[in-house]
């Protein structure tokens, strides 16, 4: 027969019952969202109107300006205008940059969660070989949602930042390829 003393019981659950808590109290977990998108040009015609670190706001629908502080060289800044009322803006830096891979990487140190609910977001830029001598684009993103603390808003949580950077990214490519394929 099994002997406990009561007081080891109590201590027993009591444990238990805190480490059930925190297992079901956590924090925001890394979302990553990735697009990609085929266009009937190569890699190098594609790469000619996305390369430029502050060219996104010629390709990208949702950009009104995007000036770049110090070009595509490593560390540059470039500073991100909405086309929304009030002009809301942020500043996306530059960490990784191949021309000849025709590839980037950036990153967000902060935004207003008003204007894009994420924290720490890092995203990739690729434009890689296709299908059929054309090319295809992958843009990739990893972020935390927009409210770090548990129990978030609706439109702060993990399914509405990445709803959020999806929509972002989606209405990039799709454009990108309006202009590569009209330009051929």
């Amino acid at each position: 027969m099994l002997h406990i003393s009561r007081r080891r019981l109590v201590a027993t659950l009591t444990a238990t019952a805190a480490g059930l808590a925190t297992a079901q109290a956590h924090g925001p977990t890394r979302q990553k969202v990735t697009q990609t998108i085929d266009i009937a040009r190569t890699p190098a015609q594609v790469w000619a109107i996305v390369g430029d670190f502050d060219s996104i706001a010629k390709w990208h629908p949702l950009i009104a300006s995007s000036p770049a502080d110090h070009g595509n060289a490593i560390g540059s800044k470039r500073t991100l205008t909405l086309k929304v009322e009030g002009d809301p803006h942020f500043e996306e830096e530059l960490v990784k940059y191949d021309a000849a891979a025709h590839s980037y990487q950036y990153k967000i140190e902060a935004v207003d969660p008003k204007v894009l609910p994420v924290n720490n977001y890092t995203a990739w830029f690729e434009v890689q070989d296709g299908p059929s001598g054309g090319s295809t684009i992958e843009w990739r993103a990893a972020f935390y949602r927009g409210y770090m603390l548990n129990d978030p808003p609706p439109e702060l949580n993990d399914a509405a930042s990445s709803k959020a950077v999806a929509g972002v990214l989606r209405a990039g490519l799709d454009n990108i390829k309006v202009l590569a394929e009209r330009a051929g």
